[in-house]
């Protein structure tokens, strides 16, 4: 399998993003804000966290009208996979592949610790997971409070498209949500970073399981 990460001027979770893929066993191509393609039989493109350009305007708003999103744009509608993180989530919503808005935390404060989440539904993103199984993952943002109307949360519920919520919601988060699937459950925007939870050294191996365990749901989709 092909993973593609992208960098942006202020991504500062790239290379782990790009290690995490390596890790599971993908082949790992590093894409520029600049580019205008993604390699030939790219299967995967990590978004990463950071803050691309700075987050002025808002959080994600640049780069998503960067020249790379044009491609990315293209692989999300020919059925690719895109998984975005962090940073990578608010590129998302901005770009409009995935529903919602990431807004100012709750209580106003950037938050940089592990939280408790649960698995919430079957996607090739879950596939190294239970349903309902708890996990825990690091986050660190200062714009993680998922906001959409009513009807949209409506309709990611009924769809079942809640991909993890937190057991304790740290940022006030709608319905505790901290990942979302595309309405091809092809695409997934996530506040907490797996790719800080692949190696035992750095505390914790939760996030190991997305890598690996998307892999073989890509292969069987």
């Amino acid at each position: 399998m092909k993973a593609a990460v992208i960098t942006f001027p202020g991504s500062n979770c790239d290379r782990d993003l790009a290690v995490a893929f390596d890790r599971a066993g993908y082949a790992v191509t590093r894409v520029w804000h600049k580019d205008t393609g993604l390699p030939a039989g790219t299967d995967v493109v990590g978004v990463p966290g950071g803050f691309s350009f700075g987050d002025y305007l808002r959080c994600g708003a640049i780069a998503a009208r960067s020249p790379v999103a044009g491609a990315l744009r293209e692989h999300a509608a020919r059925g690719g996979y895109v998984l975005g993180v962090c940073n990578g989530f608010q590129v998302l919503t901005e770009m409009r592949l995935l529903p919602g808005a990431l807004m100012r935390n709750a209580g106003l404060k950037f938050l940089c610790k592990v939280v408790g989440l649960t698995v919430e539904t079957a996607s090739a993103f879950s596939a190294g997971y239970a349903m309902g199984q708890r996990i825990a993952l690091p986050i660190a943002h200062h714009d993680g409070n998922y906001t959409i109307d009513a009807e949209g949360l409506a309709r990611l519920q009924g769809e079942g498209r809640v991909a993890l919520r937190y057991t304790d919601t740290p940022n006030g988060a709608m319905d505790g949500i901290a990942g979302v699937l595309s309405a091809n459950r092809r695409v997934l925007g996530m506040m907490p970073h797996p790719e800080r939870a692949v190696d035992p050294a750095h505390g914790g191996t939760d996030g190991a399981a997305l890598f690996a365990g998307l892999m073989r749901g890509m292969a069987l989709a």
